[in-house]
């Protein structure tokens, strides 16, 4: 057994599963401390380095592309404290870090784990029932439905349509980008239905908004990462299903079914109607959405 104590977290590795546990202390961030302990185990990992810094290291961990559904819902976007695949490592511990990052290394060239892309997620992704509580609502997922209820902050036009629930085989798939601080955040779940929207995410009753804590928004990573892992796998899909920004989806309807298309706009554009008489929205409010609506298809 190799295994590396730190603050942050700790690494243990058996010869076939690298045990990876998160840290108590309070510097560890919220995300780590709820996405709980990762057992990866080898046949994911495409290698792994230690990264020697000024005052303390950095043990990495990479995965094999497609091997994990949170890499594959947060794109390489989570924070770097926040990575459960990054462990800082003290100065008088470097030792024992590049121990165990050899370790790992020599099962790797013994077992003949292969670095392609892999045919289907190796790791399970956070368990289910899953629920949190964002700037712009509550979203949760128990494996065959997600549900939005929103937050009295949110805009008008979503409380008004009420909860969102949504089938988990109506998604094509889970777009993620997290609250910086700097720039707000959204968790947005894509259907059948709203593949060709551009509502922003502000006015897209199936998007939240992150614009609030940093630190709870993230949170909203762990529903991202359910819901992708219980989607198909990005190998089942062709390069021409791809969305161009590392995400891939279900065939969107072919365009013959003009029909089935002309329809979504209608209901679109009788729902803004009705919130517009219901005087939810106001003329300008009313026209701006209806102007996206309709660049959008």
């Amino acid at each position: 057994m190799a295994e590396l104590i730190q603050r942050d977290g700790t690494w243990a590795f058996d010869g076939s599963t690298i045990r990876i546990t998160p840290g108590l202390h309070r510097s560890v961030p919220l995300f780590r401390q709820t996405y709980g302990e990762v057992a990866v185990p080898l046949e994911a990992v495409a290698g792994v380095v230690l990264e020697p810094e000024r005052r303390r290291g950095r043990l990495r961990l990479r995965l094999r592309e497609g091997a994990d559904p949170l890499l594959q819902a947060t794109g390489g976007r989570l924070p770097d404290a926040a990575d459960p695949y990054r462990l800082s490592v003290e100065v008088d511990r470097a030792g024992v870090a590049e121990y165990v990052a050899e370790e790992i290394r020599r099962a790797l060239l013994l077992d003949r784990i292969p670095k392609e892309p892999a045919k289907a997620y190796l790791l399970p992704g956070p368990p289910v029932p899953v629920s949190v509580r964002s700037s712009d609502g509550t979203v949760s997922f128990d494996s065959s439905q997600v549900r939005i209820d929103w937050s009295d902050t949110s805009e008008r036009v979503k409380r008004a349509t009420g909860p969102r629930i949504i089938n988990l085989g109506d998604l094509v798939r889970v777009e993620w980008l997290p609250n910086s601080g700097h720039e707000d955040g959204f968790l947005r779940f894509v259907t059948r239905e709203t593949v060709f929207s551009k509502l922003p995410p502000e006015k897209d009753p199936y998007a939240l908004d992150l614009w609030g804590s940093t630190r709870r928004d993230l949170l909203t990573a762990l529903v991202a990462t359910a819901v992708t892992a219980r989607l198909p796998h990005p190998s089942s899909r062709t390069p021409e299903e791809s969305d161009g920004h590392g995400h891939t989806s279900r065939p969107a309807p072919a365009l013959p079914a003009t029909a089935d298309h002309h329809d979504v706009l209608l209901r679109r554009l009788r729902e803004l109607g009705r919130l517009h008489r219901d005087g939810v929205l106001t003329d300008e409010e009313f026209a701006r959405t209806k102007a996206v609506v309709l660049r959008g298809f």
